[in-house]
């Protein structure tokens, strides 16, 4: 018998409720918002960063071309493998925090793209700065990261490390949560700091 989505994800946050983050798998308007903040034409490598059911998973395939390469980090084993079943064309790795290594492993030493919904709220610093400088490293210069957080907390972080190019305010998720669109910025030494909130 399948198993539904939502019941899949309350599974997994019962499981481990630190490692999943929320109740509930992100909401389809959330999921369009963010799929529409990522410039497609770009992208021919990407990682996605706590698919959970793959809600955001089916709409990025829509837009993806059938040559890119797509890298899902699940730490929920259950969730990874019904995932597995429905992509099997893209590759699948546990744990974020090796996301440099898996991706060289396949021999791709940059994405254009990456799409992360990690609780970053319940990790520890040195796992947050662990995985945000891997985010960082594995970008290429004016690469895209799409971040969903249910508050402004990583707001400093990832100014250090990103351009921010906006946050945007999703109520209509719950609980509600604001979508980042960052780049990697292509001049290292310049610091950029526009953002908009709204």
């Amino acid at each position: 018998m399948k198993t539904s989505e939502p019941l899949l994800f309350l599974q997994g946050f019962l499981r481990n409720p630190k490692r999943v983050g929320s109740l509930l798998p992100s909401s389809k308007f959330l999921a369009h918002k963010i799929v529409q903040s990522v410039q497609w034409d770009e992208v021919k490598t990407i990682a996605e960063l706590g698919p959970g059911t793959g809600v955001i998973t089916r709409l990025m395939r829509a837009e993806l071309p059938k040559s890119a390469t797509v890298f899902l980090f699940e730490r929920d084993p259950k969730m990874r493998s019904n995932l597995k079943k429905i992509y099997p064309e893209f590759m699948f790795h546990s744990n974020a925090s090796y996301l440099l290594k898996k991706i060289n492993q396949e021999h791709v030493h940059q994405l254009d793209s990456i799409i992360c919904g990690l609780p970053f709220f319940n990790f520890s610093r040195e796992m947050k700065q662990n995985i945000l400088s891997q985010m960082h490293t594995a970008l290429r210069p004016g690469g895209m990261l799409v971040l969903y957080q249910y508050s402004l907390h990583m707001k400093k972080r990832l100014a250090d490390l990103f351009y921010i190019e906006k946050i945007k305010f999703v109520p209509l998720s719950f609980p509600p949560v604001f979508v980042y669109t960052c780049r990697k910025k292509k001049d290292e030494g310049h610091s950029e700091t526009r953002e908009a909130v709204y």
